[in-house]
This record gives structure tokens, C-alpha cells and sequence, in this order.
């Protein structure tokens, strides 16, 4: 190890003399106490170092160790379940040995060296193999098979495969040319991991969020952000996302989130059955936590850490989801260390470079030919929260974002504040992925999806503009048709759009109630134009007691959902049933 010397120490900085031999981004271990950190700038064998622990008690003249390396993250049997901290420090097993607080220096391999996993091979002797191809598999938890792939670079034929119990550093196979594979691969953070070719995305990632799968939704593959002021409720979204969407691995990362919202996460989700495996949700997912109480620097790291993790489960041919919580946390970091850099300020502070390593990140996402002779396809979504002061969007970050992802779910104070959740802005947010979505949805949900999603998106919209003419003169200066589209309007917002995260039923619903739903909500705006048309007054379409039957058609369980089209033939007997009664009183 070449060792250097302290000369400066600024918060997370500390700037090391003797260094000309160490790289960018190498890793290295400051002071005695082998605190962590990484390289981030060369001047000369001065080298400013960020460093990912407390460097209170550090002073100059203590020396610096290189290691050479890249920050790296371990790959293999043990990610699903964990919870680690930016830089992949198991913080269940830290807990063990050193209590509830962390402390400075502790030293705990990411993956667990000791538990055995039961490997089966997939190849045999004599068989040739290449970057990417599945040597065999370890079932990691009911419902996660995880595959042991040859690692980048290498290839050759195999001499000897191995089968039964072995820890993640035992050699499980080897090649003829006497090269040694074990279950743990190495990969740097900061490096996309390589596929043959990129797929254009076109299957939604269903949510089981209405508002999300109906009017915004986005692909597996895709990118998306979720801005928000305080309070809107991002962190809800990213919690429902994470739970329920149709992602076979979640990777969660809390980057400078409040500590009790991790722990909402870590109470909830092993409580939640998963609905596609009965199995609970903390069997297919990966938590990294770093906190707003941790180092600032990790920070950085932590999104970094989460991506190349879903980037490993990608290659084994699975879709993935990241939930980012939140990006703007992670761009103050980058800030904080840019500053304390000394570098020419951009935006509000920022640093010039803040669009790029945005857009380097989203851009890891993706659906992927992976590497392999068996043809997987993988995909990586990133959900990215934002958290604008004031709820600005026109600040650097947000605009950073905007200019990158595809899915845009403008969160309102203004609905949070009626009690109206998720609070994702109808009129402000977008999806590019639409047209791609329509048509897989009118494949496989129901022909006249995307045509009722048009129509209710048009009501919405007129309900807009109909708002601006109610708030200068009074609703009764309204016809009667424009009324019942403001009716009309008000049912899809209440009775679909809404969505209670903390009711067990309306919590997620399925693509087909939700079909059915908003097919309902329509049916009654075309029943009352009929019923206009035939001399019906509005105010005994508005007081119809089967619309208390549409409004609570949302808490209908799944295996119920066909009760929704007996209420739309209820519906249509009512109005029948009205026209009749007033053609009577019309002769």
C-alpha cells in the first residue's frame, strides 16, 4: 500500500500530499483508524479525497493508505433482504458488532462469508462458456433464483463443475484454463455494466397506481420522476411503487431521506404479502439506507451502490425497479463537495456537472439483451424522487432531471392539501412512453382502453377550463351539459383518480379493475347526456342513489371486480328506467 500524508481537512474533505502514484476514484483508507473514502480530484501528488465516514478527530500529518482499486460493490448470493448503507456496509451485521450507532472505521464484509448457499450447476464439463452465461443457481429466497454468471472478461471451456453447500468465496467451478470461479463477482460503481444491445421498451411496469397505469404510466426500462414539494407525498409513491409494482427485484435507495421513513419501510415491508407470490415484499428487495444523520459524502455513493446492484440482477434476466429517494438529497452532496473543492459554482451552487452525472445515471437504465448464450432480456426502471425547495420546478435539479427522463408525475401541495393522494397533477404531468403503452394495453387489457383514457383525460381537461368560467360567474350560468361533464370530471377525480395507500383493498388495483372502473365512470357520463337529450333534469341524475354504488366500486375486492359491470347495467336500467318515467309525465 503507498502511503501519503494528511495536509487538509475540510468536513468530508481531506486533501492528502505524496499521493502521485494513486488515480481518480481510487479508493483509499485515511488516517489509522482506516476510515474510507474515495479520490475525487488530482493536483500534482496532492490528491483531495472525499471521505465516507465522521472525520472529526483527523488532523493533518496523519497518513493515507491507496488500495488501487475503484469503489466497488460485492455481487452474489446475500443482496436480497439486506439493508445496506451507502457504500454497501451490511448495517444489520455492523448493528451486531458494534450496537445501534455506527462508528468510525469498522470493517464488515458486504456479502456474508460464512452461510452456505446450495449451488446447482447449469453446465457441465467440456461445455464452453463466455462473459455472461449461467454456470448455475442458488435459490437465495423462495421467491428469487439467483443465477452465478461467468464474470466480464472471462471465457474458456469447463474443466470441473462443482454441486452442493459452499460459501460465496468457494470455487465452484473452474475452467481449463486453470482460472477459478467463485460465487462473488467485484464490479466498480461508478461503470455501467456492459449488455449486447439495448430493446425499445414497450411493456408497462404496472403499478397497481391508477392514476400512474391509466393516465402516466411508464415501461419496463423506462425513467421516471416524481417531483414534489414537502409534504405532497414522493415518499409514499416511491413506497406504493416499491411495493406493488410488477418488477420481479426492488432495489430502494434512501439517499439523505429522513431515518423514520426507512424505518416505515423496514417495519411495512416484510408485513406485505407480495401479490403475485403470497410471499412477503422483503423476499425480492435490496434496501440501502443513508440517512440524513449519515456522512454526506456516502450520499453520493449511494445511488451509485443501488444502480450497479440492479444492474447485476438485470443480467440474470429479471426486471428491476430502483426507487431513488431522493435525488436532490444526492445533488446537495455533490454540492457540499464541489464547494469544499474550491470549483467554479453553477446554478444556485451546484456544480457545472450536474446535468451529466444526472444523465449518466438514468441513462443506466434500460431494457436489455444481456450478456449470454441464452438469450435473457433484462430490464432496469429508475424511479427518481425530487425534492425542489418551495416545490420549484424551475430550479437546477428538477430541470436536470426533466431534460432526461420520460415520465414526469408532477406532485401538487394544492391536492395534498384537499386530502386528494397520490397528488400527481393530471394537468401537468406526462408520459413519452403513451403511445407505446396504449397499444399494449388495448392488445392486452380491453380494445377501448386507451380510447376511454383519451376521453376521460378530454373531460378532465374541459373540467379545467369550465373551472375558470364557474369562478367568475356561478355554476348555474352553465348548461346543463357542461354541468355534467364537471359531474362527470368530479367522479373521475374522487372515484378513480384517488387512491387510499393505507386501505388494504384500494391500496392496488389490477389493470383490469381498472379498466372496469373507469369504463363505469364513462358510462355514466354517457347515460346523463342520453338522459338530457330526453328531457331529464340534472339534479336527479346528480342525486341517483347508484352512484354511491360507482364511488365505492374502488373498494371492491379483486375476485369481485365483475360485480362493476352490474352496476354499469344498473346504471343504464336507471336511466332507462327515468326516460320512462318521464316520457309518462311528458304526454
Amino acid at each position: 500500500m503507498k502511503v501519503g500524508k494528511i495536509i487538509k481537512v475540510s468536513g468530508p474533505l481531506v486533501v492528502a500530499e505524496g499521493m502521485d502514484e494513486a488515480n481518480v476514484y481510487d479508493v483509499v483508507q485515511v488516517s489509522d483508524r482506516k476510515l474510507i473514502g474515495e479520490i475525487i480530484e488530482m493536483r500534482g501528488d496532492r490528491a483531495s479525497i472525499q471521505v465516507y465516514e465522521e472525520t472529526t478527530g483527523i488532523g493533518p500529518g496523519e497518513p493515507v493508505y491507496t488500495t488501487g482499486e475503484p469503489l466497488s460493490v460485492e455481487l452474489g448470493p446475500g443482496l436480497i433482504e439486506s439493508m445496506f448503507d451507502g457504500i454497501q456496509r451490511p448495517l444489520n451485521a455492523i448493528m451486531e458488532q458494534v450496537g445501534d450507532f455506527l462508528e468510525k472505521g469498522v470493517v464488515v464484509p458486504s456479502l456474508n462469508r460464512e452461510k452456505l448457499w446450495n449451488f446447482t450447476p447449469a453446465v457441465k464439463p467440456g461445455d464452453a462458456v463466455s462473459q455472461g452465461d449461467v454456470l448455475g443457481t442458488v435459490q437465495e429466497t423462495s421467491v428469487v433464483l439467483h443465477k452465478i454468471m461467468v464474470p466480464y472478461g472471462k471465457s474458456g471451456v469447463v474443466k470441473e463443475i462443482k454441486e452442493g453447500e459452499f460459501t460465496i468465496l468457494d470455487t465452484v467451478c473452474v475452467l481449463e484454463s486453470g482460472e477459478e470461479i467463485t460465487m462473488l463477482q467485484k464490479w466498480p460503481v461508478r461503470r455501467g455494466r456492459g449488455y449486447q444491445n439495448k430493446i425499445n421498451p414497450d411493456a408497462p411496469l404496472i403499478t397497481g397506481q391508477r392514476v400512474i397505469d391509466t393516465f402516466f404510466p411508464i415501461t419496463k426500462g423506462g425513467t421516471a420522476a416524481v417531483p414534489g414539494p414537502f409534504g405532497s407525498g414522493k415518499t409514499v409513491v416511491q413506497h406504493q411503487l416499491a411495493k406493488w409494482a410488477d418488477s420481479e427485484i426492488v432495489v430502494y435507495v434512501g439517499c439523505g431521506e429522513r431515518g423514520n421513513e426507512m424505518t416505515d419501510v423496514l417495519l411495512e415491508f416484510p408485513e406485505i404479502k407480495d401479490p403475485k407470490t403470497g410471499e412477503s415484499l422483503m423476499k425480492r428487495t435490496v434496501l440501502i439506507a443513508n440517512t440524513s444523520n449519515m456522512p454526506v459524502a456516502a450520499r453520493e455513493a449511494s445511488i451509485y451502490t443501488g444502480i450497479t446492484i440492479a444492474e447485476y440482477f438485470r443480467d440474470m434476466g429479471y426486471s428491476v425497479a430502483i426507487m431513488a429517494d431522493s435525488t436532490s438529497r444526492w445533488a446537495e452532496a455533490l454540492r457540499e463537495m464541489s464547494g469544499r473543492l474550491e470549483e467554479m459554482p453553477g446554478d444556485e451552487g451546484y456544480p457545472a456537472y450536474l446535468g451529466s452525472r444526472a444523465a449518466e445515471f438514468y441513462e443506466r437504465a434500460g431494457k436489455v439483451k444481456c450478456y449470454g448464450s441464452d438469450e435473457r432480456i433484462g430490464a432496469l426502471t429508475i424511479i427518481g424522487a425530487v425534492s425542489p425547495p418551495g416545490g420549484d420546478i424551475s430550479e437546477p435539479v428538477s430541470q436536470a432531471t426533466l431534460r432526461i427522463v420520460k415520465v414526469f408525475w408532477g406532485l401538487d401541495a394544492s391536492l395534498a392539501y384537499r386530502r386528494h393522494f397520490p397528488a400527481i397533477n393530471w394537468m401537468n404531468s406526462y408520459s413519452l412512453y403513451q403511445s407505446k403503452v396504449d397499444g399494449w394495453m388495448d392488445k392486452n387489457v380491453d380494445n377501448e382502453f386507451s380510447a376511454n383514457r383519451t376521453k376521460a383525460m378530454a373531460l378532465l381537461q374541459e373540467e379545467s377550463s369550465l373551472q375558470e368560467i364557474v369562478r367568475l360567474v356561478g355554476r348555474d350560468s352553465l348548461s346543463e351539459a357542461d354541468q355534467l361533464k364537471l359531474e362527470a370530471a368530479k367522479s373521475i377525480r374522487e372515484d378513480f383518480l384517488q387512491q387510499n395507500a393505507f386501505h388494504e383493498v384500494d391500496t392496488y388495483s389490477s389493470l383490469d379493475k381498472q379498466n372496469l372502473m373507469l369504463d363505469l365512470v364513462l358510462h355514466f357520463y354517457h347515460e346523463g347526456q342520453r338522459a338530457l337529450k330526453n328531457g331529464i333534469y340534472l339534479n336527479d341524475l346528480i342525486n341517483l342513489e347508484v352512484r354511491d354504488r360507482i364511488a365505492r366500486a374502488k373498494y371492491l375486492e379483486e375476485k369481485d371486480i365483475e360485480k362493476i359491470k352490474d352496476i354499469k347495467v344498473e346504471l343504464t336500467k336507471v336511466i332507462d328506467d327515468l326516460i320512462a318515467e318521464g316520457g309518462i309525465l311528458n304526454a
